[in-house]
């Protein structure tokens, strides 16, 4: 499977609210960076960036390049009371799970 395939099934299983078919993604050494979160490790991860209750009805895939090792992602999120916003993604592999997210905040769509 190309690390494209394994960052849009990421995405799949955030929708799905699916974290035991996301963990099998990810790394042990896993870490998140956002503007809030600085490098946070696999477990915080879930705590913070996966709700209990579904908050998004859609995350589309708008542009994805594969480089390597690295997979650059591009999305628009529609949240299920009815704001949008677009972000953009850095996936970075290791033996074809992912190491680290980095994510970059766009605008509000």
């Amino acid at each position: 499977m190309s690390n494209a395939i394994t960052a849009r099934k990421l995405y799949e299983h955030y929708i799905a609210n699916r974290k035991d078919l996301a963990d099998r993604l990810l790394t042990e050494t896993f870490t998140f960076s956002s503007p809030r979160d600085d490098r946070i490790d696999k477990l915080s991860y879930f705590d913070r960036c996966w709700p209990q209750s579904p908050v998004f009805r859609e995350i589309a895939i708008e542009r994805i390049f594969e480089s390597g090792d690295e997979v650059v992602v591009g999305y628009r999120a529609e949240k299920i009371d009815g704001g949008a916003f677009r972000n953009l993604e850095l996936f970075r592999f290791e033996d074809d799970r992912i190491s680290s997210v980095e994510v970059y905040f766009g605008r509000d769509a």
